[in-house]
């Protein structure tokens, strides 16, 4: 994947950006407008579990020439992705869940796709030069576990997530969940040698680290084995979310579809509650929402049913309740499409009743996350909302024995 910069990048603004995927004799070009989903995002398979075997980029949107950012230019801009990785295959994890098994923890952790061996020989994943400052990108891109980020010795000035400029907090380390994207920009101003960028696994049973090189130019070499530790519980990565602030200077003021500008004014015009569950369904180990598993299983994909007005010939609509049942007993398997009226202003709660954390990602949508606490929601959870400038992104985690809120208008006819 690609982008444009400079004196082209107007260019891509106003006509698109083309995206070009090949495999073996197939190749599907997907032409579209980034507009004004500025920031850092990834890519990745979504294909069963082909998610394992890699694949994965990143992809960068820039801000128009004309439009001012929140944060000098840095001297380099790096993309680092991070995560969980099987020894195992795709088709054989495919085969433990099949099974009625959990894939359980992962073997190892890498920073793009590699793992420093510590013996002096590895070669840096990124240069800096010293008295300059640089832009990371951080990306998880694992299956399932959260990592934890952090700089030998440096700091980091959190500056962008998901496209949404951020109040520019600095962080010694930083939680990134799975699918999650982090923009922060990193001074070099220690001396001139060789340090660890390390990422490890979070809220695991056994921490798995794996550290990269980070070389200053004309620096000295090996890396000091002292490794910055970890961050330890969950309190932690919750009360660092809470940290995290929307930049609502960076922009000039954009209206909601309601006509208002602050988003906390909006009456909600419907809550759904999605819980998640874990069970068997023929043997093979699923997770369901509101004691529903989607099946995805039709001669007719979904969207050309709908396309074509045949949707009712095909699936049911509202096959899951917006609470989810006081007992699920067996998990049902059918087509989850919710209606959703156009423009109304939404809450969705997702609550997740097992003890592994979840990542929830809402595709072609931003929303508002207003909310993280453990426990069960109810109602009366509204009042420690964070209704002035809570982030919009389109990724949440949600902790064991947890809930997270979401508010956002759903303002795209269609499925």
């Amino acid at each position: 994947m690609g982008y444009n910069k400079g004196k082209n990048h107007g260019k891509m603004e106003q006509q698109g950006l083309l995206v070009q995927f090949s495999q073996e004799k197939i190749t599907r070009t997907y032409h579209f407008q980034v507009k004004d989903q500025i920031g850092s995002y990834m890519n990745y398979p979504v294909t069963t579990m082909h998610k394992a075997s890699g694949g994965s980029g990143g992809l960068r949107v820039n801000s128009h020439l004309l439009i001012p950012v929140p944060s000098p230019d840095p001297a380099d801009d790096y993309t680092l992705l991070v995560g969980d990785f099987f020894n195992k295959g795709h088709k054989s994890l495919k085969k433990i869940l099949d099974s009625g098994l959990n894939l359980g923890r992962c073997d190892g952790v890498h920073l793009n796709g590699k793992v420093a061996k510590g013996d002096g020989k590895d070669e840096p994943l990124f240069t800096m030069e010293a008295g300059k400052t640089y832009k990371y990108r951080i990306c998880n891109v694992g299956l399932k576990t959260a990592i934890n980020v952090r700089f030998e010795n440096h700091q980091m000035k959190l500056v962008e997530m998901e496209g949404s400029h951020t109040m520019q907090n600095e962080y010694k380390s930083l939680d990134v969940h799975v699918g999650q994207c982090f923009a922060v920009p990193v001074k070099a101003d220690q001396d001139p040698e060789y340090y660890y960028v390390v990422a490890s696994t979070r809220f695991t049973r056994r921490q798995v680290t794996a550290t990269g090189i980070i070389r200053y130019k004309n620096g000295k070499g090996p890396a000091s084995s002292e490794l910055p530790p970890p961050p330890v519980g969950w309190a932690w990565s919750l009360n660092q979310f809470r940290t995290f602030r929307w930049n609502l200077t960076a922009r000039a003021a954009i209206p909601n579809p309601q006509g208002s500008y602050k988003y906390g004014a909006i009456n909600i015009t419907r809550t759904i509650k999605l819980a998640n569950t874990a069970g068997e369904v023929d043997g093979k180990f699923r997770y369901a929402l509101n004691g529903v598993l989607h099946d995805n299983e039709f001669k007719t994909p979904l969207k050309l049913a709908e396309y074509f007005n045949i949707a009712k010939k095909e699936f049911e609509d509202d096959t899951i309740p917006d609470n989810p049942p006081e007992k699920t007993e067996t998990i049902q398997v059918k087509p989850i499409v919710p209606n959703i009226t156009h423009r109304h202003f939404v809450e969705i709660i997702f609550e997740n009743q097992e003890t592994t954390i979840q990542s929830y990602h809402l595709s072609g949508y931003s929303f508002l996350a207003v909310a993280i606490e453990t426990g069960t929601w109810s109602p009366e959870k509204r009042k420690n909302y964070n209704l002035l400038d809570a982030v919009s992104r389109h990724t949440i985690q949600v902790f064991p024995k947890s809930w997270a809120a979401i508010l956002l208008t759903f303002d795209n006819c269609g499925m």
